[in-house]
């Protein structure tokens, strides 16, 4: 798998982990429908800043993984493909539908940037995530570690903008579809965990047959 594969196959896993609906997707929806535009979007930089510290935590983990002995790195490389499946088999074996997001408390844009970023930086599944993938995508032979964690970071919070901001835009219609269109949100669910367990295999295979290494 060479770099430009790498950061496709991200740029592919990335969109589906983000447009699954999800706590942060809801707290974005339930900002923007009490304190308008401005909220939501508030929200989202908040939730935005988090994904910036999991990116660094992800880069970290990475540039120690990487002075252990091929192996072991190889065998981390299989270990965050096995949970990636995972997440995909979850994903496709549940059934994800919205029937309700309330109203958030009236709030300050500042309020609720601040805790979109707690929410965001309490959240462990986050930083499990990016154990697992970071691995995958950030390689020795790509280059330095911080220039490949400054791309994924920059990729990361480029998409999260994308959707949970156009959702905090569009706030009323995304909830109004998001609620009355249950088997859309189920097959966008089933569909990020095909591209799960697809990115996981992909991911082992070059981690069994692939170099391994700078």
């Amino acid at each position: 798998m060479d770099y430009a594969q790498a950061l496709w196959l991200y740029l592919v896993l990335l969109f589906g982990i983000i447009i699954v609906p999800g706590m942060d997707m809801f707290f974005v929806l339930a900002n923007a429908l009490t304190g308008g535009r401005r909220a939501g979007l508030a929200a989202t930089a908040g939730i935005m800043l988090g994904a910036v510290v999991h990116t660094l935590f992800g880069a970290l983990a990475v540039g120690v993984l990487t002075q252990l002995p091929v192996e072991v790195f190889r065998t981390m490389i299989l270990v965050g493909a096995a949970y990636m499946a995972w997440i995909g088999y979850t994903l496709v074996r549940s059934s994800i539908t919205v029937d309700h997001i309330g109203k958030a408390q009236s709030r300050s844009g500042w309020v609720a940037f601040r805790q979109g970023t707690i929410t965001n930086l309490l959240n462990p599944k986050a930083y499990m995530f990016v154990i697992a993938v970071f691995p995958q995508f950030i390689r020795p032979e790509f280059g330095p570690v911080w220039q490949q964690a400054l791309v994924l970071g920059i990729m990361t919070i480029s998409m999260q903008l994308l959707i949970y901001g156009g959702l905090g835009l569009a706030a009323a219609r995304a909830r109004d579809a998001l609620i009355g269109n249950p088997q859309v949100t189920q097959w966008i669910g089933r569909g990020a965990g095909v591209l799960f367990i697809l990115a996981a295999a992909f991911a082992a295979w070059h981690g069994i047959f692939g170099h391994v290494g700078a």
